[in-house]
């Protein structure tokens, strides 16, 4: 699966550089295996942006995006969007989202929602129904970030905030501080893996050409 997303990521056209961050030495050794660039990293992250923020630490890459190893649906085109995007240097975050029509999916707790304003910055991220009772779509958060290097490194000095510790998604703390980010809807759609049952739902996707 990690292979799958780092070829994916190479396929962007706005990417100078991708480098695999793990603090797994199996991991570390299968990517050397197929190719990829590849940090160690410290292992003591609490979270996947701190990893990313070790390794921006390193480069002088003004712009960094923060492809997670469990999106392996993942277009280069949709990365492309938020390289796009952070073109502009007042826009310190930028993320994806898709319009989804199955509203089945608002009461699913793994499912993350957004809301957006009228210029396209988030209001709120939620994994409770957001909007209420959405009736024809809502946006489906697609967990892939982009960063301005310098909001990165200040994002990751701050302490978890309390909507953040409540939802369990790292994505308010920026907002409880009062930085915006830039919500960019994709054309693409993706699907995490979050469980073991997930891969059976993307391999389906995957069968089917949906993706």
């Amino acid at each position: 699966m990690i292979q799958r997303v780092y070829e994916a990521a190479r396929t962007a056209k706005y990417l100078e550089q991708v480098i695999l961050a793990t603090d797994d030495e199996t991991i570390f050794q299968e990517a050397r295996n197929f190719g990829a660039e590849v940090l160690m990293t410290s292992p003591h992250h609490v979270s996947g942006t701190d990893r990313v923020a070790e390794v921006a630490e390193r480069t002088k890459n003004q712009i960094i995006i923060n492809i997670q190893g469990d999106e392996p649906l993942i277009r280069g085109e949709a990365i492309d969007q938020l390289v796009e995007a952070l073109q502009d240097k007042d826009i310190p975050m930028a993320t994806l989202a898709v319009r989804e029509s199955d509203l089945s999916l608002l009461d699913d707790s793994g499912v993350v929602k957004v809301v957006p304003d009228n210029n396209g910055f988030a209001l709120y991220f939620s994994r409770s129904p957001l909007p209420h009772k959405a009736s024809e779509s809502f946006w489906r958060h697609v967990g892939v970030y982009g960063y301005q290097r310098d909001f990165l490194l200040k994002f990751c000095a701050m302490p978890p905030s309390r909507l953040e510790k409540i939802e369990k998604l790292e994505q308010l703390r920026a907002l409880e501080n009062g930085f915006r980010i830039k919500i960019i809807e994709s054309r693409f759609s993706s699907l995490s893996v979050d469980f073991p049952e997930d891969i059976i739902k993307v391999e389906k996707l995957l069968k089917e050409a949906k993706i």
